[in-house]
């Protein structure tokens, strides 16, 4: 189904009550944008403000010196049907964006805690021998990274990263790399993840089409990374770091006593490998369903009971139902147990939203002001393919700035106009969301956490974690930008 905004952003009027307005015409508005985009940056990098808060401070600044009048942004206590651009970008995106992420997360906490994570890793590692461990790591990276946070999954999997490292005495970047790969490109191309949810919801795409766009790009893209990874591991030597193995061995201790005072069974049955594929693999299947049905069928009850069943939220609903009963109840699980874990995997994910809300704001704001129609004809005039520039712009946001899912709004709300007006496709259009994907997670480096992160969790220097980590990144956004940009041509 379709991600709309829920109350379209009112048409660019003329504007006559605004507080600011620096030149008119064209010209102006162009002004303004690489203004607020400026001032983006420097509240970001430079003042170290929140993104979410940064995003709204400019969003709000944008407005005024484009001549949006404050009842035209805030609305007004005392004229109940005057239209406030800031609620109705930011209600517009949560009103569905908010639902999937929180239905994701929830369900990714659930295959987190019971174990899915070791069951998967174990059988993979099995089944490739411990040669091709490497690919079985990357292989778990990329299956456990559809449904849970990219920090979750390092969380998680570096312990048997650790092991798989120390049985063959090889640097540990040959383990690491591959699982990163895999936890990175789900994490940048496939819902649940915020990031393609977000674009989806502002660009007007059915989830289908970016979990089919993202599967056909990101597999490319990750295949390009693991054979960096490859390349690379037996070049850089990097030794297991003792002192993380320990540290993860406290944790998962303390994982183990805290589930226990929550009521949660012990895990002295593994988890079956097809159930935890089966839970992954329902959303996205029926998800997949439910477009095409409106290609392949013609109207019907069949189709509306396709439909039905593969709306994001519904099928969302029906994993994680599945996930409670088959890997908590059936499991031993208390209903307490269930909703002790789902509740506490709903903190991170404020901050989250926020930005994404924000980036909603955005977007509303420079369509209701005028700016991103004059952004959409200067880039018309310019004659770089929509595509292109969606990439460019969301990798030096990226690049500039650090957080993936800044770059993946403010981009998004740029391009907009420039969808709006050329009647694409729903497919072109997820081909333009895997473009700002991409973009979005080119070169980490030191201002972004992720970066920190895998030095941290895998011992690797600053210089080296430059060196393989940032390259690899570059190599998975490169790649995918690549496929999408080849496929759009056919689309």
């Amino acid at each position: 189904m379709s991600l709309p905004l829920a109350a379209a952003a009112p048409e660019a009027p003329p504007h006559t009550g605004g507080l600011l307005l620096l030149i008119d015409g064209t010209a102006g508005l162009l002004t303004v944008a690489a203004i607020g985009i400026a001032l983006l940056l420097f509240l970001i990098i430079k003042a170290r403000l929140q993104p979410f808060v940064a995003l709204l401070a400019v969003s709000i600044a944008v407005g005024l010196m484009a001549g949006l009048s404050v009842t035209e942004l805030f609305g007004t206590v005392q004229r109940s049907d005057a239209v406030s651009t800031i609620e109705t970008g930011m209600g517009g995106i949560l009103g569905h964006v908010a639902i999937i992420i929180g239905l994701g997360t929830m369900l990714g906490a659930i295959l987190e805690v019971s174990g899915g994570a070791e069951v998967l890793a174990s059988r993979l590692l099995n089944l490739f021998g411990e040669k091709r461990a490497p690919l079985a790591m990357g292989m778990t990276g990329l299956i456990f990274g559809i449904p849970v946070f990219f920090d979750v999954g390092i969380f998680v999997l570096a312990p048997i990263v650790y092991a798989a490292a120390k049985r063959s005495g090889k640097s540990i970047l040959l383990y690491c790399l591959p699982l990163l790969a895999g936890l990175s490109m789900t994490h940048a191309f496939l819902p649940p993840h915020p990031g393609p949810v977000a674009a989806a919801g502002l660009l007007h795409v059915d989830l289908g089409w970016v979990i089919l766009m993202g599967v056909i790009c990101g597999i490319p893209a990750v295949l390009a990374a693991w054979a960096y990874a490859a390349w690379v591991g037996r070049r850089v030597f990097v030794a297991v770091p003792q002192d993380m193995v320990e540290a993860a061995e406290e944790a998962k201790l303390a994982v183990v006593n805290e589930q226990r005072a929550q009521g949660v069974a012990p895990r002295e049955q593994p988890v079956p490998l097809g159930t935890v594929l089966g839970i992954i693999g329902t959303p996205l299947i029926l998800i997949l369903a439910a477009t095409f049905s409106s290609i392949a069928l013609d109207p019907s009850t069949g189709r509306s009971v396709i439909e039905f069943f593969g709306h994001p939220f519904v099928a969302l609903t029906i994993a994680l139902l599945l996930a409670y009963y088959l890997l908590g109840i059936r499991r031993g699980w208390s209903r307490k147990s269930l909703e002790t874990v789902s509740t506490a995997s709903l903190k991170p994910v404020g901050n989250i939203l926020l930005v994404v809300g924000a980036g909603g704001i955005f977007g509303a704001v420079l369509k209701a002001s005028g700016v991103a129609q004059a952004l959409s004809d200067t880039f018309n005039d310019v004659g770089l393919p929509v595509i292109v520039l969606a990439y460019l712009l969301s990798l030096v946001l990226r690049v500039a700035q650090g957080s993936a899912t800044v770059a993946i709004v403010t981009t998004a709300g740029i391009v907009a106009p420039l969808l709006a007006e050329g009647h694409h496709s729903q497919a072109f259009v997820a081909l333009v969301i895997m473009a700002i994907s991409a973009g979005s997670i080119f070169a980490s480096h030191v201002n972004d956490g992720g970066f920190w992160m895998v030095a941290k969790y895998f011992g690797i220097s600053e210089r080296d974690t430059l060196k393989t980590w940032t390259v690899l990144e570059s190599v998975l956004s490169v790649a995918g930008f690549v496929m999408a940009g080849v496929l759009s041509v056919f689309v």
